[in-house]
């Protein structure tokens, strides 16, 4: 039990990385109103960790394949609680986005390693469980530092930085409770399944693409919505993150029931769920005009983001053979932290272009579109069998 809930907490470390700053952005970029471009650079330091993020997993899945996954992560658990902290003390704005490029490393190391863990510790249904499970525990401790990031911020735009140093007291559980599985005896039980096993590249590329289009669009909730909601009228910080803890709480929920969602479903089934219920949060963003329908369109699409981590984590250990493993699923992490950099990228210029109401709008219209374009490959995968 004790190896189960220390894999939980290092990969709910993974959804502070971020979003725990995020109701703080307008007033950190109050205080460093003074900096060219601002705007930008500050909005870059909730994205920026992603980058690294993204830089670092397939060095991490490496890694693990060669050396194991206990040292990897023990060290990774320390740099991040260093890294993330340094936020209370430094008052660059170069200072600031350093430690969170390293805070971004750390972050694509504990990500891939613990997805590698659970995959190693559980076969089959059980392993369909523990996904979802961790996929929820990510969203419960994602509505906890969310919200308690925004009365934080409503204290001083520093304060949200000591969350990080959690990190420190989740550390001997990673040295005393976890152990290093015994890949090598699991190669050898399954070594006639692995013998004429080959990548499914093909699937592994939709699945990268999907992952990071997705991550582009739903980080647009984290770097946006402060900005929309200002807009929208008088909004505290605390209702801001409350806003945002809403949606990671609905995601949370339905990622409990993945296990038995996917016993009805197939993998692009549940994608196209996912994709509906995301379509429809945005584009009720799009059209509200107040806090109340902001927070219920949040919900909806958390119901579908909710599905999306376990979806894909499963259904790569289902393609993927174990000696392969740590490196495709690196390769996922770097696709999904990719997606959350590139998202204030991509969001920005359009949003400066057409407003944020409407960049909402055509990003739900997107999910819409994939959806479609998913029941239409379904359906011509079906008539191909039949005939």
């Amino acid at each position: 039990m004790l190896k189960l809930i220390t894999l939980l907490l290092t990969s709910s470390m993974t959804v502070m990385a971020g979003a725990t700053i995020s109701p703080a952005l307008p007033q950190i970029q109050q205080f460093f109103q003074n900096e060219p471009n601002s705007e930008f650079w500050v909005k870059l330091m909730l994205t920026l960790p992603a980058l690294f993020t993204a830089i670092g997993a397939p060095f991490a899945g490496m890694i693990i394949d060669r050396f194991g996954r206990k040292p990897l992560l023990t060290g990774a658990v320390m740099l991040y609680g260093l890294a993330g902290g340094s936020g209370c003390v430094l008052s660059s704005l170069t200072g600031l986005l350093i430690g969170r490029a390293f805070l971004g490393i750390a972050v694509g190391a504990i990500m891939t390693t613990s997805i590698a863990l659970i995959a190693d510790y559980y076969q089959g249904p059980k392993r369909n469980q523990v996904m979802g499970t961790q996929a929820a525990f990510m969203g419960y401790g994602g509505v906890i530092f969310l919200t308690l990031g925004g009365f934080l911020a409503d204290i001083n735009w520093r304060v949200p930085f000591l969350i990080y140093l959690s990190a420190f007291a989740v550390l001997p559980l990673v040295i005393f409770c976890l152990n290093e599985p015994n890949v090598e005896s699991a190669q050898a039980e399954r070594l006639a399944e692995d013998a004429d096993a080959k990548l499914p590249v093909g699937t592994i590329a939709l699945i990268y693409a999907l992952t990071f289009l997705t991550m582009v669009v739903f980080y647009m909730i984290p770097v946006q919505l402060p900005f929309y909601l200002k807009s929208l009228g008088q909004v505290s910080n605390a209702q801001t993150g409350l806003a945002i803890a809403a949606s990671t709480l609905a995601s949370a929920i339905i990622s409990m029931r993945y296990g038995s969602i996917k016993t009805h479903l197939s993998f692009q089934g549940v994608l196209i769920c996912l994709y509906l219920l995301m379509g429809l949060g945005y584009v009720t963003i799009s059209l509200a005009g107040n806090y109340a329908l902001v927070v219920l369109g949040l919900i909806i699409a958390g119901l579908g983001l909710g599905l999306l981590l376990p979806n894909m984590n499963v259904w790569l250990n289902a393609k993927t053979p174990i000696s392969s493993r740590g490196r495709v699923l690196g390769g996922l992490t770097t696709c999904m932290f990719l997606g959350q950099f590139c998202s204030p990228i991509v969001s920005q210029p359009i949003a400066q272009q057409i407003g944020l109401g409407v960049t909402y709008g055509v990003a739900g219209v997107v999910m819409w579109t994939l959806a479609v374009l998913l029941v239409g490959a379904s359906v011509k995968s079906r008539f191909s069998k039949a005939a």
